[in-house]
């Protein structure tokens, strides 16, 4: 603990502040794309999972910024644990997000079957994380989802479609696999801006990359139609 970074803001002790404004960078940039998104006239429930995994990880991000880092010193492991929980149901919202976006290539019965694997797969890895209290077990399930779900579905609809939604939302998946790499290994530039502060700016970036793809989907009544 003695290696943590920490200011002092008007008497108020903050822990790491720098990692703490790259995670509200995040948060911010969600919660701007939410707020797009429910202003458009977009409709149907690609853009409703996209929207919400934009509000989602947005509070995911928020919590963890200010009281996994900048406060912690004020909780207890199991309010991390809240924001972990929070941030894997931002997560499904994104798969969910990716599998409704197949409708515009796959018959409904194998995306009804994808929605239910969906809901299984998070189910166990949020009984891994309630019973071994590890983060390891989220990061699994973010990295699972993302690169194993999210991009993979992307992919092959851009081999059918060749269109920029898809290769936008897989550039962003590409960054949120760099920020995963710059996580695991824990590659720091300066104290300061240590691992975890490069790892959100990344995150910042897919974040960017993500909601430039999803306001290129152009669907009407599911039905493939032109993309932007």
């Amino acid at each position: 603990m003695e290696n943590i970074v920490q200011i002092e803001l008007f008497g108020l002790r903050i822990d790491e502040p720098i990692v703490t404004l790259t995670d509200l960078l995040v948060s911010f940039l969600c919660f701007l794309y939410f707020y797009k998104m429910s202003k458009s006239n977009d409709k149907g429930k690609v853009f409703t999972y996209f929207k919400y995994y934009f509000l989602v990880m947005g509070l995911a991000t928020t919590f963890g910024g200010i009281i996994g880092h900048a406060f912690y010193y004020e909780f207890t492991k199991v309010w991390k644990l809240i924001g972990w929980i929070i941030s894997m149901f931002a997560i499904m919202l994104i798969e969910r997000g990716a599998i409704e976006h197949t409708r515009i290539v796959l018959n409904k019965k194998y995306v009804k079957i994808l929605g239910v694997v969906n809901i299984i797969e998070f189910l166990i890895f949020l009984g891994l994380v309630l019973f071994t209290l590890d983060f390891f077990y989220v990061q699994l399930h973010s990295g699972y989802g993302l690169m194993f779900v999210v991009f993979t579905i992307e992919f092959l609809l851009f081999l059918k479609t060749k269109n920029k939604a898809t290769q936008y939302i897989m550039a962003g998946i590409g960054f949120a696999a760099l920020s995963a790499l710059v996580f695991a290994t824990e590659f720091s530039i300066h104290r300061w801006f240590n691992y975890l502060s490069l790892s959100h700016v990344m995150m910042a970036v897919a974040t960017v990359f993500i909601y430039g793809g999803v306001k290129r989907i152009k669907l009407k009544d599911n039905q493939p139609k032109e993309y932007a």
